[in-house]
């Protein structure tokens, strides 16, 4: 798929989302007209086939290939749900404190279940409980993926439950502010009212904490279109309802407030029918191009930008790559950090993962520094 028919297929599957979330029937004519494998290959890469389904199903549509992610979407949600309930109910009774975060909440916001797409379902508890977390997701029928190396355990359990177990919220290599405000999350979660030890957030600290999540992703490989649709959803049902003031005042401290505001204009402008400005569709080019988890080129031209321009930034980011920040090694290579000893190992260790395991992340990052290097050389010939 060319770029011109990737962009013009992204405005079909705007137009068929904003149509399934606001409940009105798509225009038959016009989906008549839309190469369905096209549309179904932009969709998948921002996790918005089922979604689509339900759009096209509307209209009388039923693609086999959105209607399998439908039902992918619908089981897998069904059998995590279940997971879900089973884990809280073990959680009640060993006295540990839980609360579900991000997708795991914002899929009831959808109009229809299995309408948002799960790779997982985040849950954060009480870090001092890992170790019994663990002995309760196997005792479930989960399998540990990972385990006490950063700020979330990794567990799966056949035949599609993934679940990541949080000990906090955001790790010590993301932006400072962020990581530091929520330290100590617990102090702003609320207690829920039909259990013992469940807990969640007020709807202003959850839409903070879904907005500095996405920034997150927005200012290092780049988000996508579902991380829009979510905010669109929540201001759709609580919009109303917000204290502006008291989000604008904690968006300043998390050093995200203009992006808090270019965020919620945009999902509102775009999903609500309004008129983009120039800003807005900048933005929305940029998610366009990143799907649902970034990409490595946005990844690296984010990095760039925080060292500034020219070759001593690149010069930087190099240095950056090949000896990591101690902080990076505690999150990413837990075993180097508590033995200290051994970490001129690790640097030979990361070389040797790049040329195999990561080979073709590798040479995609040479390839976009080359060409930015070569990009520069042109200019400044000219």
């Amino acid at each position: 798929m060319t770029k011109e028919e990737y962009r013009k297929n992204m405005d079909e599957v705007i137009y068929l989302v904003s149509c399934a979330v606001n409940g009105v029937t798509p225009d038959k004519e016009r989906v008549k007209k839309i190469n369905l494998p096209g549309l179904y290959q932009a969709a998948d890469k921002h996790m918005i086939t089922s979604i689509i389904a339900f759009a096209l199903e509307s209209a009388g549509i039923y693609d086999p290939a959105f209607t399998q992610a439908k039902g992918k979407a619908i089981r897998k949600v069904a059998a995590m749900d279940i997971d879900k309930a089973l884990l809280f109910e073990k959680l009640e009774k060993e006295k540990i404190w839980y609360m579900p975060l991000k997708g795991t909440v914002i899929k009831d916001l959808y109009p229809s279940f299995g309408m948002r797409q799960m790779s997982d379902f985040d849950i954060l508890f009480d870090s001092s409980y890992n170790n019994k977390i663990k002995e309760i997701m196997l005792d479930l029928g989960f399998t540990t993926e990972h385990f006490d190396e950063g700020n979330h355990d990794v567990y799966y359990k056949q035949p599609v439950s993934n679940f990541e177990m949080h000990t906090g919220l955001f790790s010590p290599k993301q932006q400072q502010e962020i990581y530091h405000y929520y330290q100590d999350v617990k102090s702003r979660l609320i207690k829920d009212d039909d259990n013992q030890y469940g807990y969640h957030f007020s709807n202003e600290d959850l839409y903070i904490y879904i907005t500095a999540h996405e920034y997150k992703h927005f200012s290092s490989g780049g988000t996508g279109l579902r991380s829009v649709l979510d905010t669109y959803l929540f201001m759709k049902k609580y919009g109303d309802q917000l204290d502006y003031d008291y989000i604008a005042a904690e968006t300043e401290k998390l050093g995200i407030r203009e992006f808090e505001q270019s965020n919620r204009r945009l999902a509102v402008n775009l999903f609500g029918g309004k008129k983009l400005t120039d800003e807005d569709q900048k933005m929305l080019e940029y998610i366009i191009s990143s799907g649902t988890y970034g990409t490595l080129v946005n990844s690296v031209q984010n990095r760039l930008n925080k060292y500034g321009n020219g070759k001593t930034a690149k010069a930087k980011y190099i240095i950056h790559r090949l000896f990591i920040p101690m902080e990076d090694i505690k999150v990413h290579y837990p075993f180097f950090y508590k033995h200290k000893i051994l970490l001129p190992v690790l640097f030979f260790y990361r070389i040797g993962k790049s040329l195999t395991k990561g080979k073709i992340k590798t040479k995609t990052e040479l390839k976009y520094l080359w060409k930015k290097n070569e990009d520069e050389r042109s200019k400044n010939y000219k």
